[in-house]
């Protein structure tokens, strides 16, 4: 007889649909699985085996058995398929209703004694279920909380290969448990009262959140520069529903669910040793890298320059794209990859270029070796470079400044003057506006072009720059309230931009 029961498989972040059709003949005995399967897919034999054995089926394998996973040509990874060959081939063989495997998607492994065990990327599997028009989804007991952020579908958790029979056998199966209840609140995100001094550093973190601009801190060990990017979730929006889906999916994919819909953005923060792989993502069995697994939220570089120049380089097509592709000679992956990059330095080797107490003792050569392991091109692409200097004494004993929620009120303001403009846009956020976009919403007015030209041939800024240049101008006149991109705007981004004081201003319109 032949049974067929659906699961999915995951490739990269996203699941696709696999038919596991199991077929049981006589002749000369022998099992034999076919449709790409990997080491893991292929030993789910034993597993299956000791399950069915030690759950008391009396399956004969004396038999010519035939399990193909289809579709044929893609590759099946893990052990998430374990659950639907069992119960296929108990179909086959007569133990459980046929029927009851159309229009329900089956994901879990087996262990020996029948447990169902929890698997990675439920959530995109039950997201494609849904879009595949399934009505039911059997999955692991510990992957219930995950699976239940999927709307308009039943999902039952089983905690053995019985109680999966028993679901597909039953002629009116039991409506679906309500899910588990939320985790506790979690600790909120630190807050950015606790930073003293550093204004300029502050308004940059403002200015990056309202326009969901990349940042560039740079100065000396100690200034606080890690301190300040770790505080910019709390200033940032909270998620949106749909893009609370897209980020759990993500970590789902990657085996790093959390089992609740985040409420806040993902903060991402790899060590400088992260390889190539580590970032981008990819390896043989593809899965999310850091930029991918801070998609919707911040991905910070502390020690910049310790990265290794190709990892870095990796970061250019995302940020310009909001996706990574990663393509290797079994195929080509897609990952998303919309990401707010933060990232902090020292200005030299030794860190204390500029300091007066602590004169620096880097040579020149040193101090432009340093600064050159960082491209050109990923240097472009960061809209704010901020010098954060070393505290003095009074400033350290200051009473506490904003706190986060005010910030955080002024950033949602903004944000709401780009979403407002969307339609017209088609952009959320000022730092994904087109060209075209910009020529609209960013136009400057007064001396506004004379200052730009200023800034293209006598100061060096590139099209790109120039470009990020009138962005981060429209979050500031967004921030002031203003319809109009000013000369003010254009001459503090512009200071922002080149990352030069006041004084390296003069001259401009």
């Amino acid at each position: 007889m032949l049974a067929t029961a659906l699961t999915a498989a995951i490739l990269g972040v996203e699941a696709h649909l696999v038919r596991v059709e199991a077929d049981v003949a006589g002749g000369f005995p022998r099992f034999v699985m076919v449709g790409l399967p990997d080491s893991a897919v292929k030993e789910s034999e034993a597993r299956i085996r000791a399950a069915l054995r030690n759950c008391g089926y009396s399956f004969k394998w004396d038999r010519r058995i035939t399990v193909n996973l289809a579709p044929a040509n893609l590759r099946k990874y893990g052990s998430s398929f374990d659950l639907a060959t069992a119960l296929g081939l108990l179909a086959a063989d007569g133990a459980a209703v046929r029927s009851g495997l159309a229009g329900a998607l089956l994901v879990g492994e087996l262990a020996l004694d029948g447990a169902v065990r929890p698997v990675s990327g439920v959530l995109p599997m039950l997201l494609l279920a849904r879009r595949r028009g399934l009505a039911t989804a059997i999955v692991p007991v510990a992957n219930h909380r995950e699976a239940a952020l999927v709307p308009d579908l039943a999902v039952h958790p089983v905690a053995t290969l019985d109680e999966a029979v028993a679901l597909v056998s039953a002629e009116a199966p039991p409506p679906p448990p309500p899910p588990p209840a939320p985790h506790a609140a979690r600790t909120p995100p630190p807050d950015l009262a606790d930073v003293r001094g550093q204004p300029l550093a502050r308004r940059a973190l403002e200015i990056a959140a309202a326009g969901s601009h990349n940042l560039l801190l740079v100065g000396p060990p100690g200034a606080g520069k890690t301190m300040l990017a770790r505080r910019l979730p709390g200033i940032l929006p909270d998620l949106s529903p749909s893009e609370a889906l897209e980020v759990a999916a993500v970590h789902s994919a990657a085996g790093r669910a959390d089992s609740d819909v985040p409420a806040s953005r993902p903060f991402r923060s790899p060590h400088h040793t992260a390889s190539d792989v580590a970032l981008a993502g990819g390896g043989s069995v593809p899965q999310p890298g850091e930029v991918s697994l801070a998609h919707r939220g911040v991905l910070f570089l502390d020690e910049l320059p310790e990265f290794r120049r190709h990892a870095l380089e990796v970061l250019r097509q995302p940020l310009e794209e909001g996706q990574i592709t990663i393509s290797r000679r079994r195929g080509t992956v897609c990952l998303p990859a919309r990401f707010q990059l933060v990232a902090a330095m020292n200005p030299c080797p030794c860190g204390q270029a500029g300091a007066v107490a602590r004169p620096c003792r880097c040579t020149a050569r040193e101090a432009r070796a340093y600064r050159n392991r960082i491209s050109g091109p990923l240097m472009d692409r960061m809209d704010l470079h901020v010098g954060v200097p070393p505290l003095a004494y009074s400033e350290i004993n200051t009473p506490p400044a904003e706190p986060s929620s005010r910030v955080a009120s002024r950033v949602a303001a903004a944000r709401q003057r780009q979403l407002a403009r969307a339609p017209v846009t088609g952009a959320p956020s000022n730092a994904r506006l087109s060209t075209d976009a910009l020529r609209e919403v960013a136009r400057p007015a007064g001396d506004g072009d004379a200052l730009l030209q200023h800034a293209v041939d006598r100061l060096g800024l590139t099209a790109r720059g120039l470009d990020r240049l009138l962005r981060v101008a429209r979050t500031l006149a967004d921030l002031a309230d203003r319809d109009e991109v000013t000369t003010r705007d254009l001459t503090e981004a512009l200071h922002f931009r080149l990352g030069v004081s006041d004084a390296g201003l003069e001259g401009l319109p």
